[in-house]
């Protein structure tokens, strides 16, 4: 009973908030430019289906394929950063700096040297994304008890033997859970991107409503956003729960 509760739970908060935000949108008399009502949003999704749908499409494969960027490069850049303490006091303060830079300065910047389109739009939600899959890979190596590589060297072991046989394993919960903060931060830079300069996207669509005072579309295409970072975050939940389920299991062991 419990569980279902549980699992029935975020459903019921879900229509509950938009019970409560309709009724106050009627009671209050909210002009529709202001904040459109759910009735008024979820027409609009009737109405421009197709239109929502395809850039719907677009910001989902461009966020895609910049989040895969990040898994590659943060993943490598986060073991050779990891690899050891120097490399590791080395280059964390670059990329502190880097990712300090607010990334929708960098998008005319891709724009100039990529132009308008769906390329830079990839290659924001690749920068934005990939800094906590880099940090979050090398402290789970960089972290490993001095003690334990002692032992391991003593009893023959490499670097690249423990960092192979201790290291990595131990980084896995970090990595797959560096990836649920990355995806949602991908679809952040894709958004941005589309907003700026791009032709098609739900950020292009939802500037193009936002100038023609379409409110109502506007808030479609931020809970279309929403719904795809939801799916895109359980994906990803799931995933990091079939890789390092070890991990939870442990855990859960050591606290009871």
């Amino acid at each position: 009973m419990n569980k279902q509760i549980e699992s029935a739970a975020p459903w019921l908060f879900v229509v509950g908030l938009f019970v409560f935000w309709e009724l106050a949108c009627r009671l209050l008399s909210v002009p529709t430019i202001i904040l459109p009502a759910p009735s008024a949003i979820f027409a609009a999704f009737q109405r421009f289906g197709g239109p929502i749908a395809t850039n719907s499409f677009v910001t989902l494969w461009t966020t895609m394929a910049g989040f895969a960027l990040s898994v590659v490069f943060g993943l490598i850049l986060g073991l050779v950063v990891g690899w050891s303490r120097t490399i590791y006091r080395s280059f964390y303060p670059v990329m502190i700096g880097f990712n300090s830079i607010p990334k929708v300065a960098v998008v005319p910047i891709l724009v100039m040297w990529f132009g308008i389109g769906e390329v830079p739009a990839i290659l924001t939600a690749f920068l934005i994304s990939f800094f906590p899959i880099v940090v979050n890979v090398a402290t789970g190596l960089a972290t490993i008890e001095p003690e334990l590589e002692d032992v391991l060297r003593a009893l023959g072991a490499s670097k690249l033997d423990v960092m192979r046989k201790v290291g990595i394993p131990r980084s896995m919960p970090y990595f797959f859970g560096s990836l649920k903060v990355a995806i949602t931060l991908a679809f952040v830079g894709t958004v941005v991107s589309e907003t700026i300069a791009a032709n098609k996207g739900i950020g292009f669509l939802m500037a193009q409503a936002g100038s023609n005072f379409q409110m109502p579309l506007v808030f479609a295409g931020l809970i279309a956003l929403a719904i795809e970072g939801i799916v895109m975050y359980a994906a990803t939940a799931w995933l990091e729960q079939r890789m390092t389920g070890w991990a939870f299991r442990s855990q859960g062991s050591a606290a009871a």
